[in-house]
């Protein structure tokens, strides 16, 4: 095994001490690429035998390709995502307001980050080459040329590569952070709220508007309300109450991909953990995006008290709701909490004295969203009408009244009439017709 001449062990060295100057860029390098690429400067550093050095970039190689994303592309995008104290206030005020010590650090850590840039998969490759040595260098990760980019993230990608020193774009840096959002916001678009932590849901449903036909009314409702919300101004709480399969989470659903670009970001908190509500929204206090807390089927038994922590977001209490955030509910009932005859006030001794306002208390929660959108079951019509729009999305090309005949008895033989009823029809149609082609296709094939 040869060794690295001394100048390039001075450079490995550089580049250790620049990594661990950083004083807010620090979690640049603590997931699987930046340990990857900080335990091959030790390895080369170290001099370790020839096994430990290829197995040091084997890994960092293999990381590399799980993301997909070169070493110098994954830095640069983790830097316009990056969560911390100096991107959590540039995202909440203009740069010139910010504390200059915390201005001058981010300046010390870009300039920090650019020697680690200009270290390329291809110099890596070449040290291991050198060390080992071998007759050809290890192959080096390249990005696809078609790989999709963030559209807002490719401005100042292309500014990074061409600077000379990277504190220059520090304005930019800031007003980026300002317009985008950072952290887990940035990386994606819907969340789930699961054991106290928002976890990013990276293949949200693929639902569209243009895929939903029926309750045009409510859809414009909801459209016009969102629109207020990413507008800056106060939008409504919305319960959409009805029929089951109605459409009613499809058209939430639908909102993200109508509006995603635009800074709306949608949580899914469960029913189950509605009392986590006030955490979760502190969580999105003074972020620029907007918020869509989405909660599905919504319903409250008797003695159940998770309705309190909803009551409290919806009507507030004297911590204020931060105007980026509402809350999209879906029911199959009108008014949420479950009542009983037995809940009426009878004449006993041991019957609550104001238990009327037990019960309106019950029957007036759904009140307290702003707008109630009613979801009736689709008529005939109105079904078969969902039916058709779908098959030809799918490209289904039937008979329209062998089509109709044959939605109307999976209505009937199922879920009945329903904008779910017509999907799964659909859905079950069109891998049949595609089976039955493909059989029919090998049968004359080997005739």
């Amino acid at each position: 095994m040869s060794s690295l001449n001394p100048q390039l062990i001075a450079q490995v060295r550089f580049l250790q001490r620049q990594a661990a100057s950083l004083l807010l860029y620090q979690s640049l390098l603590t997931d699987a690429i930046g340990q990857a690429f900080i335990n091959l400067l030790v390895a080369l550093e170290q001099e370790s035998n020839a096994l430990d050095c290829l197995q040091a970039y084997g890994i960092f190689f293999q990381e590399q390709a799980a993301n997909q994303q070169c070493w110098q592309d994954y830095l640069i995008a983790q830097i316009l995502r990056a969560d911390n104290p100096f991107t959590q206030q540039a995202q909440q005020t203009d740069l010139k307001n910010l504390p200059s010590s915390l201005v001058a650090a981010a300046k010390s850590d870009l300039h920090c980050l650019q020697s680690l840039y200009q270290c390329s998969g291809e110099q890596l490759s070449q040290w291991i080459q050198q060390l080992i040595p071998l007759s050809v260098a290890p192959v080096v990760w390249q990005p696809e040329p078609d790989r999709v980019e963030k559209i807002e993230e490719l401005p100042l990608k292309s500014q990074f590569a061409k600077l000379e020193n990277w504190g220059d774009i520090i304005e930019e840096l800031a007003a980026h952070y300002r317009q985008f959002g950072i952290g887990l916001f940035a990386k994606s678009q819907a969340f789930r709220w699961q054991n106290r932590e928002l976890l990013g849901i990276f293949h949200p449903d693929p639902v569209h508007f243009s895929q939903l036909i029926g309750y045009e009314s409510q859809r414009q409702i909801l459209l016009q309300n969102t629109e207020f919300l990413l507008a800056g101004y106060a939008a409504q709480n919305v319960l959409l109450y009805g029929s089951r399969g109605s459409g009613k989470s499809s058209l939430i659903k639908a909102l993200l991909h109508q509006y995603g670009d635009r800074g709306l970001r949608l949580i899914e908190v469960a029913k189950s953990d509605l009392q986590d509500l006030p955490i979760v929204i502190e969580q999105l206090r003074g972020s620029p995006h907007k918020f869509i807390i989405f909660v599905d089927d919504l319903s409250f038994e008797e003695d159940d008290d998770t309705f309190k922590a909803l009551k409290v977001v919806l009507e507030g209490n004297i911590t204020a709701r931060p105007q980026n955030v509402v809350v999209y509910a879906t029911s199959n009932r009108r008014h949420l909490v479950r009542e009983y005859f037995a809940d009426r006030p009878q004449p006993r001794e041991v019957d609550e004295v104001q238990a009327w306002d037990t019960v309106q208390e019950k029957l007036s929660f759904s009140d307290r969203f702003g707008l109630t959108l009613t979801f009736e079951p689709p008529d005939q019509q109105t079904y078969l009408k969902m039916v058709d729009h779908l098959a030809a999305l799918a490209g289904i090309r039937l008979e329209t009244q062998e089509l109709e005949f044959r939605a109307l008895q999976w209505a009937t033989r199922h879920n009945g009439r329903s904008g779910r009823s017509a999907r799964q029809f659909v859905d079950f149609l069109t891998a049949e017709l595609a089976l039955f082609s493909v059989t029919s296709h090998r049968r004359d094939h080997e005739s």
